[in-house]
C-alpha cells in the first residue's frame, strides 16, 4: 500500500524530477510532486513524495529528514490526511460531489 509524505523546505531550483530521484534512495517512489504558486509559477517551498510501501515510506523518513537537497535541508513527515475533503461549493449549500 503507496504511503504518500509531507516535504517542507524545498529549494525553489528543485524540480520534480530531481525530488523523485533524491527519494529513490529510500525506495520505489510511486510519485513526486513539487507545489507550485498559481500566480507566479514559482516553488512554493514543499511538496508530497509518494512511495509504493509503507516499509520505503517509513525508510525515507528515517535516512532522509535533515538531509540536504539543492542547498536546503529538508523536512520529511507521513502527509497527514487532508481535513474537510468533501468542500462544499457554495452555490445553494450543496457539497460539490452531489
Amino acid at each position: 500500500m503507496a504511503q504518500k509524505l509531507f516535504v517542507g523546505g524545498i529549494a525553489f531550483t528543485t524540480t520534480d524530477e530531481s525530488l523523485n530521484a533524491f527519494f529513490a534512495q529510500a525506495g520505489e517512489v510511486a510519485s513526486a510532486t513539487v507545489v507550485m504558486d498559481r500566480d507566479t509559477g514559482r516553488s512554493r517551498g514543499f511538496g508530497f513524495v509518494e512511495m509504493t510501501t509503507v516499509a520505503d515510506a517509513q525508510r525515507a523518513v528515517a535516512d532522509l529528514n535533515g538531509r540536504e537537497l539543492d542547498g536546503r535541508s529538508l523536512k520529511v513527515e507521513l502527509a497527514k490526511p487532508k481535513v474537510g475533503a468533501a468542500r462544499e461549493s457554495g452555490y445553494g449549500g450543496r457539497p460539490s460531489w452531489r
